[in-house]
């Protein structure tokens, strides 16, 4: 086996953009379904943190050079007494999370080493890896009511969770290939491992609400990865020997604010996509 390419080396961070107006939707952050969409190769102003802010974390993009090729990375660090769930090679499951980092990779990504490989680029500590062939600095952001998410959205393989047995997908990429939507959701309240689950069954269905409605027949991607982080329980998050909010489904209080959150940035993220990709929704 040759060895790994050599440790990638970050260009300086990009300014962050200055805040943009509030559209005119019903979210509490002022940017609903008809505000304008953010995109840009600088990536998306925040709707309600404000730039190069996410749930009072620090929220870096970020650029660098693998085999003269240049791709972008967000890197969240929400700082001490967060714990995250997540889908992701690295970091999954439920656990403690100081960071997370969503890193493009070459649409003709074949490293066979994908943890690895995140973890060359990642910070020390905790924390949760996603790679995606999507344009990172094309991300874009929501919130509602102190829910937050942030999405990069790539459509090229549009595919419907339960496909016929059998029957391959003529487009659909090998296995080492990385994920086209990831999401990232901060909720600032904590919550019991089972609304954890739930929280991640509502940001898929939100997701997959926002796709149909613009017109993909998908529940998503093939490799789509998702991360839901929030405090731990203590003091100034709850009461340190409680569980947190119990309930994540679409019509709990923090549910539904997420569920809004992430159907406006996957929304905005599908519709830049159609707009770049030619495709017809």
């Amino acid at each position: 086996m040759t060895s790994s390419p050599p440790r990638p080396v970050p260009e300086p961070l990009l300014a962050p953009r200055p805040p943009e107006p509030a559209g005119s939707g019903s979210g509490q952050d002022g940017a609903g379904p008809e505000a304008p969409r953010r995109g840009g190769r600088d990536g998306v102003g925040a709707e309600a943190a404000g730039p190069g802010r996410l749930a009072g974390g620090s929220f870096e993009l970020s650029h660098r050079r693998e085999d003269g090729v240049r791709l972008a990375s967000l890197l969240w660090r929400p700082g001490p007494g967060w714990r995250a769930i997540s889908s992701a090679m690295v970091g999954g499951g439920i656990g403690p999370v100081e960071w997370v980092l969503n890193a493009q990779v070459p649409g003709g990504y074949a490293r066979m080493d994908p943890a690895d490989h995140l973890r060359e680029m990642a910070p020390a500590g905790p924390g949760v890896g996603m790679l995606t062939a999507a344009a990172v600095d094309r991300f874009t952001r929501a919130a509602d009511g102190g829910a937050e998410a942030v999405a990069t959205v790539g459509l090229r393989v549009p595919t419907w969770a339960a496909a016929p047995e059998g029957v391959p997908d003529p487009e659909l990429a090998p296995l080492h290939r990385p994920g086209t939507i990831n999401i990232i959701v901060a909720v600032p309240v904590p919550v019991s491992d089972a609304a954890l689950v739930n929280l991640v069954m509502t940001v898929t269905e939100a997701k997959t609400q926002a796709l149909v409605e613009e017109g993909f027949g998908c529940t998503g991607t093939a490799s789509d990865a998702v991360c839901v982080a929030v405090p731990e329980a203590g003091p100034g998050g709850g009461d340190p020997g409680g569980p947190g909010e119990l309930f994540g489904g679409p019509r709990s209080v923090w549910g539904a604010r997420a569920a809004r959150a992430v159907h406006r940035a996957v929304q905005r993220g599908a519709r830049d996509w159609a707009g770049r990709d030619g495709t017809c929704t």
